[in-house]
C-alpha cells in the first residue's frame, strides 16, 4: 500500500458529516480527514545496527523506570501511567535519540524531564473548554495535509484576540498534541504555516520576546523532531526584528526548516492550501461554533482507536506508532503473546 493510501485509509473512519461540513456557498468549515491522493511520505532510512544497539539500551532503560519524579511538584511524582506508557512508542524514542545526537544516556535524561514536565504542566488535563477563548476567532487552525502528508497547523497572530497570559501557551501546547494526532501512519512530523498578515484589530503581531522563547523552549525541549516545515508570509519589519532576537536560541537544524515568503504551493497541494495563501483553492471560513467541536470530536475518536490498539496489543512501551495508528496488523509484541485478534487491515472491529 502506498503512503498516500496509507495516511487516507488510516484517517478514514471518520464519520463524513462531521469532517466535511460546509456551508450554501460550499465553504469548508471542519478539519480535512486525509492528505490527497497525490501526497507521499518519503521513506526513512534504515536505523544502523548501532543506532539500533542504543535504541534497545534506552528501550530497556525505560521499561525498568521505577517512577517520575517531578521535583517542582512532589505529589504528581510516581510511576508511569497507561497514558505514558502508550506515548512511549518506539519512534518517540527515536525521536529523542535523534535530537541527543544518539547519546542515549542524554536521551533517557531528555526523556525523564519531558514527563515530568508534561505532569507539572497538566498537557493531559488541558480541556478543549479551558483553552476554547483563545481560539474563537481562528487564531489557530489545524487544516489539510502538505505534499508530504504532514498536518498543515496554521498560526494567524493578526487574529490574536486575548492579552498575554498563561493560556495563551497552553492553548499552543493542547493545539500541538492534536496536530499530532491528526498525523497519518508513517508521518511524525508536521508543517507549521504562520501568516503574519496584520488585522483591523492588531496591527503588531509579534509576539513577546518573553513569551517567544518559552514556546520555542517548550518546541525543541519536549517536541523534539516534530517540525518537518515552517513556512512564514508577510512578515513585517518588526517581526523581523523578533526573528534575529530568537534566533541564538533556535536550534540549527530548526532553522534549516524555516522558509521565509516562499511559494506555497511547493509544499502544500492546492486544493489543500487555504485561499488566505497565495495560489491556495480550499475555501474554509472559521467558524468557532462548527470547527472546535469537530476537532475534538475527530482526535476523540482517533484517540479511542489508537488506546483500543495498544491495549490489544498488550500495553507495550516501545510500540509501533503504524500499527497504533491502523497501518500495522501487528504490534511489537509476538503474535503468540498479542491478543489484538480482533484487528484486520488495520481496522478495530
Amino acid at each position: 500500500m502506498s503512503s498516500s493510501k496509507t495516511a487516507a485509509a488510516a484517517s478514514g473512519s471518520a464519520e463524513p458529516s462531521i469532517l466535511e461540513e460546509k456551508n450554501e456557498a460550499g465553504v469548508l468549515k471542519t478539519p480535512l480527514p486525509a492528505p490527497t491522493s497525490s501526497s507521499t511520505v518519503p521513506e526513512k532510512p534504515d536505523i544502523t545496527a548501532d543506532h539500533q544497539s542504543k535504541y534497545d539500551w534506552l528501550l530497556n532503560r525505560v521499561k525498568g523506570w521505577a517512577e517520575v519524579q517531578v521535583h517542582a511538584a512532589k505529589d504528581k511524582s510516581g510511576p508511569l501511567t497507561d497514558s505514558e506508557k502508550m506515548w512511549l512508542t518506539k519512534e518517540c524514542l527515536l525521536r529523542y535519540l535523534r535530537a541527543t545526537k544518539w547519546h542515549e544516556k542524554e536521551s533517557e535524561k531528555r526523556l525523564l524531564e519531558t514527563l515530568a514536565w508534561r505532569r507539572e504542566y497538566g498537557v493531559e488535563e488541558l480541556a478543549a473548554d479551558h483553552v476554547s477563548p483563545e481560539n474563537t476567532t481562528g487564531k489557530q487552525i489545524i487544516l489539510g495535509y502538505d505534499k508530504q502528508c504532514r498536518p498543515c497547523h496554521y498560526l494567524n497572530p493578526g487574529r490574536q484576540n486575548t492579552d498575554v497570559s498563561p493560556r495563551q501557551v497552553q492553548h499552543l501546547v493542547f493545539m500541538l498534541e492534536r496536530v499530532i494526532e491528526l498525523m497519518p501512519a508513517q508521518q511524525e512530523t508536521l508543517s507549521l504555516l504562520i501568516n503574519y498578515k496584520t488585522s483591523k484589530n492588531r496591527s503588531n503581531t509579534a509576539p513577546g520576546i518573553g513569551q517567544g522563547r518559552e514556546v520555542l523552549h517548550i518546541l525543541q525541549t519536549h517536541y523534539p523532531e516534530r517540525l518537518g516545515l515552517a513556512l512564514i508570509i508577510n512578515v513585517p519589519w518588526v517581526v523581523w526584528g523578533f526573528f534575529k532576537l530568537i534566533t541564538p536560541f533556535i536550534d540549527p537544524l530548526t532553522r534549516e526548516k524555516l522558509k521565509f515568503n516562499e511559494d506555497m504551493t511547493q509544499y502544500v497541494p492546492k486544493e489543500q492550501l487555504w485561499t488566505e495563501y497565495t495560489g491556495g483553492q480550499l475555501q474554509f471560513e472559521y467558524d468557532h461554533d462548527v470547527y472546535w467541536p469537530a476537532l475534538q470530536k475527530l482526535c476523540a475518536q482517533k484517540r479511542a482507536e489508537q488506546v483500543q490498539r495498544w491495549e490489544a496489543g498488550g500495553k507495550q512501551i516501545g510500540e509501533k506508532e503504524d500499527y497504533l495508528k491502523g497501518h500495522d496488523v501487528q504490534g511489537v509484541a509476538p503474535p503468540s503473546t498479542s491478543t489484538d485478534t480482533d484487528i484486520q487491515g488495520g481496522a478495530v472491529a
